[in-house]
């Protein structure tokens, strides 16, 4: 199937008026510079120093006082938090002077990771634009204050609508789940094809998959993200980091970082949406702990593809799309990294699977199962 090319999209913002008023390409050259003085570890140094690097770049949204935002949460009403993580937390906050309803995300202060998650996702989300990726509105670097404010994305993390679901909670069907995946492979898609340095995103995990209503994924927290290699390089080597149960094993046990340890973490997202169980869940026996551990003997045989399918489904999934949703997976999931497909490839399998309306008894073309899964 022929696939369009993909069109960037940049949301428009609206314009806060602020005591501040930067340059944009300024404005966050003068933050990165400030930072930089104020910190005292090498690493910081070296990321406000990639970003002043870029002196080209714009920033993606608005300056904000630390006064407006306390104001657009309630002063960071705990009754409005939506999500807390080893970031910080992110509150659901009404900006008066737009009636705007946003996301703000105050990280943690204790300076060291804040101030590196802070530069990483100013500088990504200024780099690029996509209907998959989540819109930077603005931010704020008042004193030890480091905020990032979004778009609000009212159904939340695929997180919250996939695993472990309250019993009064529908469960999502087949096509969104596969709508949900093609959506995010496609924001993966244009961090390694299209942006210019290619970005690696390191952290995909359904926490990070926001929905909107009408559950269009979004990438999200691109705090971790890393610029890809450039020249002759075919590796970024970096401390790991990232989330236990969806790092490739090269990277876990090398450090070498490239845009194939973002095809594994696809993988193992999405098992999960198929199967609908989590990479990691200690309250399951030992054997079914470990998702992909678990997977990777069923790869084996096709006879056994639908026992990975989630029992909220009830079975109410094209066979053969399932078949093939398994195989994309396992092909993501392989050890090697080099055997992995590109997130191209995947993005077209996932666009078939992901159309109600493809004749799925017509499927005759067969995803071949890697050999050595």
């Amino acid at each position: 199937m022929k696939r369009a090319p993909l069109k960037s999209s940049k949301s428009s913002v609206n314009v806060i008026k602020t005591t501040k008023k930067y340059d944009d390409a300024e404005a966050l050259s003068a933050m990165a510079r400030s930072i930089s003085m104020h910190t005292a570890g090498s690493k910081q140094r070296l990321i406000a120093e990639e970003i002043l690097r870029h002196g080209n770049v714009r920033v993606a949204g608005e300056v904000f006082t630390f006064r407006e935002l306390a104001s657009a949460t309630e002063n960071f009403n705990p009754e409005l938090l939506v999500g807390e993580g080893g970031f910080g937390r992110v509150y659901k906050g009404h900006l008066k002077t737009t009636n705007q309803i946003v996301a703000v995300k105050q990280l943690d202060r204790n300076g060291v990771q804040g101030n590196r998650e802070f530069l990483a996702e100013v500088l990504t989300l200024s780099l690029v634009h996509h209907p998959n990726l989540v819109n930077l509105i603005g931010y704020c670097a008042d004193g030890h204050q480091r905020i990032l404010v979004y778009e609000y994305m009212c159904n939340g993390s695929l997180e919250g609508h996939l695993l472990d679901l309250p019993p009064n909670k529908k469960h999502l069907d087949w096509y969104t789940r596969m709508k949900i995946a093609n959506g995010a492979a496609q924001g993966l898609e244009y961090l390694h094809d299209t942006a210019n340095p290619p970005i690696i995103y390191r952290d995909f995990k359904p926490s990070n998959i926001l929905l909107d209503e009408q559950f269009n994924p979004k990438l999200s927290d691109f705090g971790l993200a890393k610029l890809g290699p450039t020249g002759e390089q075919d590796h970024v080597s970096t401390r790991v980091m990232g989330t236990y149960g969806y790092c490739a094993p090269e990277y876990a046990q090398t450090g070498k970082l490239t845009t194939k340890s973002d095809i594994y973490s696809f993988g193992v997202v999405f098992l999960e949406i198929i199967s609908g169980r989590r990479a990691i869940d200690n309250t399951k026996p030992t054997e079914e702990q470990n998702l992909v551990a678990w997977a990777k003997p069923l790869f084996k045989d096709k006879a056994k593809f639908t026992l990975l399918a989630d029992p909220l489904l009830e079975g109410k999934y094209p066979v053969k799309g399932m078949y093939q949703a398994v195989a994309v997976a396992a092909m993501c999931l392989q050890d090697e990294a080099s055997t992995r497909p590109l997130i191209a490839d995947v993005v077209t399998a996932l666009e078939y699977l992901a159309d109600e309306n493809a004749n799925d008894e017509n499927t005759d073309d067969e995803i071949t199962i890697p050999p050595d899964l």
